[in-house]
């Protein structure tokens, strides 16, 4: 069997949506002849965790963790008591001097991320390791895309075909333009950008959108597999309705992606459907989401579930009215795929989009016939949504179960390595 490498951040007992995908790969490459081995970090600094994740991988898994330092332990330090999490906290409103410094900081000393001091030492470990115990191909996957750059140092050392795995765009990810940057920090940034587009074997992306941009980028060839989900987490019979209108959204909620036209039209609705109304929110939800519904009289409609692991989450799928799946309101998202995106699908309840209607996730909402997509503004749109009977998700997603996107990877494993 042939081994591939897989350099990530983000791993078990990481909870949260960017695990998920290589969690997933991981389960099914044995079966498609690839045996990954997983190098990530022993005492990162997860904001949430989930220990059923990886549940269902393999006891005979190589997992590799190396110590990695982090500056989060020193900038809570320096907040004290005002470093709480947010969802968006680069983005989040008026910052106090200590907040815009610790920005400085962040945006010019850490290049291209806070996680940029792992690179050496990995770099160091993995070479003898990697002498020692071959590998026929690298992957790293970003973000936080400061893991390419481990790649692009192995690749070069040893030769060994290397596939950087972009789960979000780098220099085009849409908060980065609220970080404090120089023009020097900017070039920086971009030219490691290049660097790892250029260096590279394939580029693979996770959205069509994001794989034009890079394809106009470089000449090195850009693959896409999407996110997706995995069919035996939806096995069983869906949870039975329970009488209530639920609409649920699962994982962070940001304030940035604030549906405020959604809780004005539901204010607005019928005293009989209001009275059916429960607002399931499960994941860490900004106080603004919450604030904003409540200005429409819509409090006492809230269930607010807090962090759920992965198997409670898709049961609150599942048991669904309709799904909710703003995206953040910002042109640079328009690229975007929520990895939750692909798990709402199947669970084959209507979805109620709303951001760009021309962007990647109303694509393949269109697509799987899985819903609508609405602009923040589109009162009319969404209303016409809310008082249609809902229908369930209709299309044929078979393309984006793990399995099938599992063996989409191991022939681009051995496209590089042959």
């Amino acid at each position: 069997m042939k081994r591939v490498l897989v350099i990530t951040y983000y791993w078990p007992p990481s909870g949260g949506s960017g695990v998920q995908r290589w969690v997933k790969f991981a389960k099914y490459l044995p079966q498609e002849g690839w045996e990954p081995v997983i190098y990530a970090p022993e005492n990162a600094d997860y904001p949430s965790t989930d220990l059923t994740m990886g549940s269902d991988l393999p006891d005979t898994l190589e997992v590799i963790r190396r110590p990695i330092r982090e500056p989060y332990a020193i900038y809570r330090r320096l907040m004290g008591k005002s470093a709480k999490r947010e969802v968006t906290e680069i983005s989040s409103g008026k910052k106090t001097w200590k907040q815009r410094l610790s920005l400085w900081i962040r945006a010019n000393i850490f290049v291209p991320d806070p996680r940029v001091w792992w690179v050496g030492p990995s770099v160091k470990f993995l070479k003898k390791y990697l002498r020692e115990h071959p590998v026929e191909a690298i992957v790293t996957t970003g973000p936080p895309h400061s893991v390419h750059l481990i790649g692009l140092k192995l690749h070069k050392a040893l030769g060994t075909p290397w596939v950087p795995d972009f789960r979000d765009p780098w220099s085009r990810m849409y908060y980065l333009k609220h970080l404090p940057m120089t023009a020097a920090t900017w070039r920086q940034l971009r030219n490691q950008e290049q660097a790892v587009l250029d260096g590279c074997s394939t580029v693979l992306a996770v959205t069509p959108i994001v794989q034009e941009e890079f394809r106009a980028q470089t000449n090195t060839p850009v693959a896409m597999i999407t996110n997706g989900y995995d069919a035996s987490d939806f096995a069983g019979p869906a949870p039975e309705p329970d009488g209530f209108f639920n609409i649920t959204h699962t994982g962070l909620f940001a304030k940035d992606g604030n549906p405020v036209t959604l809780w004005k039209v539901l204010g607005e609705m019928p005293e009989s459907f209001r009275a059916k109304l429960r607002i399931r929110l499960a994941g860490t939800v900004d106080r603004e989401i919450l604030e904003a519904i409540s200005a429409q009289g819509l409090g006492g409609n809230v269930v607010s579930l807090g962090y759920l692991d992965h198997a409670g989450a898709v049961r609150e799928q599942r048991a669904a009215t309709i799904l909710l799946l703003p995206l953040r309101n910002d042109p640079q998202y328009r690229p975007i795929l929520p990895g939750k995106l692909f798990e709402y699908l199947a669970s084959r309840r209507p979805i109620l989009g709303i951001g760009q209607t021309d962007g990647a996730m109303a694509r393949v909402i269109s697509e799987a016939q899985a819903g609508e997509t609405f602009a923040w503004d589109d009162e009319a749109g969404i209303r016409s949504f809310l008082e249609k009977e809902p229908r369930a998700t209709e299309g044929n997603i078979e393309k984006y179960t793990r399995e099938n996107l599992t063996a989409e990877l191991a022939r681009l494993l051995e496209s590089i390595s042959e």
